[in-house]
């Protein structure tokens, strides 16, 4: 994918992801997922975000330049992914929360023999960056080159009849944006858990 494509707002950076392909190389064979569920987060304005204070050590991926993946440990149990976007010195990152398997799915389910169905496969971010074998080593990867073990595949735009927005996953901090972004029907969309401290039953959505 084109870096250029991916250094703009964080908001159209999360639509233009859906439908696109992570691929990545693994012990097992390549894994590829193809994107039916994202949330953008942004910098200083913000609250929700990793950069929203900030630049430190451990979230400075976000500030550029596009198209590197920022990858963090949350709970102490499970890697997280996310692309960045904007432009360099700008701190933007989009989360990869879900996709459907669109390679081997014997591979696949090798890579995670604990899921029962292929739908549960990448639902979620965590699963998602577990059967991409995404860690700590993989912060900063370039996503955009060909060479890279981690690739991301562009895609035609999808049809916008089908994009669905709503808040964010677990988060209470600017828990009113709807700033998560999926594609209608895709059985990879994650259910909707609002985080601690957000109101359970504002903007409510599912798939």
């Amino acid at each position: 994918m084109d870096r250029e494509e991916l250094a703009d707002d964080v908001l159209r950076a999360a639509v233009r992801l859906l439908g696109c392909t992570v691929e990545a190389d693994t012990p097992e064979g390549t894994v590829a997922v193809r994107l039916v569920e994202v949330e953008a987060y942004r910098g200083a304005d913000d609250a929700a975000s990793h950069s929203f204070r900030g630049r430190t050590p451990r979230n400075g991926v976000m500030f550029g330049p596009a198209g590197h993946l920022y990858v963090y440990f949350i709970y102490g149990m499970y890697f997280c992914a996310n692309i960045t976007c904007l432009r360099d010195g700008e701190a933007g990152a989009v989360l990869l929360r879900g996709g459907d398997v669109v390679s081997d799915l014997a591979t696949a389910h090798a890579r995670r023999p604990t899921a029962r169905r292929a739908a549960d496969l990448a639902r979620g971010p965590a699963r998602l960056a577990s059967l991409l074998g995404l860690g700590r080593e993989d912060n900063g990867v370039d996503v955009t080159d060909a060479g890279s073990r981690v690739r991301l595949l562009a895609a035609p735009p999808v049809d916008p009849a089908l994009v669905r927005s709503g808040p964010r996953v677990g988060v209470a901090a600017a828990h009113d944006l709807p700033w998560r972004f999926w594609l209608h029907g895709s059985p990879g969309v994650s259910p909707y858990r609002p985080g601690r401290g957000a109101p359970v039953g504002q903007l409510k959505r599912g798939k």
